[in-house]
């Protein structure tokens, strides 16, 4: 059987250069963004913040400056570099998720603990943190795995062990859909470095038996799904599934090319903190379908050159760590939309680059910086692609 390899073989000399397509489309999204969060949140802003339309957006910039520092940070520094700091960063994510049981330091809303107070009334949330933990540890321990040469000598206990430790610290925060999220990340990079499917089926015997069981203890997640499954039920229709409905409606209000950015916006104005989770049903009704279908263009462009990007890197590490920072962005994206279309039940997971929320888009461009510094490991001048010289070793799973 022919074999090839996650990554490519290239001299590193020849990989200097970052990803402009890369580049380009994370700030045409972190700009829609933007502008998108202005359009929705103006009307409420305005209401509730004694006339200021732009203070979701202020907060924003403000949140994103520090995001664009820490990409940059990313950005000039060497893969090799930010992989002797991983375990600062495993311990620091541990440490500030477990400071929000603290109660002075903490805030609580809806009988959960998820978020610390922040100087200017600013807040932040460790578990997104933990979603860039997580890829970095289990890139780095794939990586130095791989050097192992006899197989009876590799093994994944350590990993799996750091994997359930982050993973827990996010679960007892009460943020189940997060925790699902960051597990179903962590599988899907446990396939991609070649692990055999024999050490990841008795971890799934665990999980899925334990996720049951975390869904049957809250009320409230048993009522999410029977709303999900009942959307036209009366009894849901003003709480459980209320922002869907409403949701559903401002797209529907949107049709093809939309209802421009002005104050034919009537729609978003029924949905409760639509500059959060929701907000893409505010740049559906806006922009209609021509806009998703624009915005999924961009989405998949951001997907592929970021895959591509992890593909190519001949660093083993940088290439595990992109392809789970990439797929932690692209696929939330598509998870929020999915929620926000009444496809899945809700799971109050944000929009990438839209929704409003400091720690989100402060983790989404430091990953985005890691990703363009692990770009720079481009195309030689030969020819990439040659059967002989791809190698499927690390993809086999069986």
């Amino acid at each position: 059987m022919s074999q090839f390899t996650f990554y490519a073989n290239k001299p590193s000399e020849n990989y200097h250069k970052i990803d402009m397509g890369l580049l380009a489309s994370m700030l045409l999204l972190w700009g829609t963004g933007i502008f998108t969060l202005f359009v929705c949140s103006q009307n409420y802003a305005e209401r509730a913040f004694n006339g200021n339309s732009f203070y979701f957006v202020t907060r924003q910039l403000v949140c994103s400056a520090f995001g664009f520092a820490l990409f940059f940070m990313f950005l000039i520094t060497d893969v090799k570099i930010v992989r002797r700091f991983i375990g600062l960063i495993v311990i620091a994510s541990l440490i500030l998720c477990l400071l929000t049981f603290v109660p002075s330091i903490s805030i609580e809303k809806n009988g959960a603990r998820r978020w610390l107070r922040m100087p200017g009334n600013f807040t932040f949330q460790p578990s997104e943190l933990i979603k860039f933990a997580l890829v970095m540890f289990l890139a780095n321990y794939f990586d130095k795995q791989s050097k192992i040469e006899f197989e009876d000598e590799k093994t994944v206990l350590p990993c799996v062990v750091g994997f359930v430790v982050l993973v827990s610290v996010v679960l007892l925060q009460k943020d189940f859909s997060t925790s699902v999220f960051i597990t179903l990340i962590g599988i899907l990079v446990f396939v991609v470095s070649g692990s055999k499917i024999k050490w990841i089926i008795p971890f799934m015997i665990i999980v899925i038996p334990v996720g049951i069981l975390m869904v049957s203890l809250e009320k409230y997640r048993l009522d999410r799904i029977i709303g999900f499954l009942r959307p036209d039920a009366v009894e849901f229709s003003t709480n459980i599934n209320y922002q869907t409905l409403m949701s559903k409606r401002a797209i529907s209000a949107g049709g093809v090319w939309g209802s421009g950015i002005g104050a034919g916006l009537v729609r978003i104005n029924s949905i409760p903190e639509i500059q959060a989770d929701y907000i893409f049903a505010g740049w559906a009704e806006a922009m209609g379908f021509a806009g998703v279908f624009v915005y999924f263009v961009l989405l998949g462009f951001f997907a592929w050159r970021g895959y591509r990007t992890a593909l190519l890197c001949p660093d083993r590490f940088a290439s595990y760590a992109s392809f789970g920072c990439v797929s932690i962005i692209f696929l939330q994206s598509l998870v929020n939309c999915m929620v926000v279309c009444g496809m899945i039940p809700s799971t109050g997971i944000p929009l990438p680059f839209f929704s409003l929320g400091g720690s989100s888009i402060i983790v989404t461009l430091a990953m985005c910086g890691f990703i363009l510094s692990a770009s720079r490991c481009e195309e030689s001048s030969e020819k990439i692609v040659k059967t002989d010289e791809i190698n499927i070793e690390s993809l086999t799973v069986l």
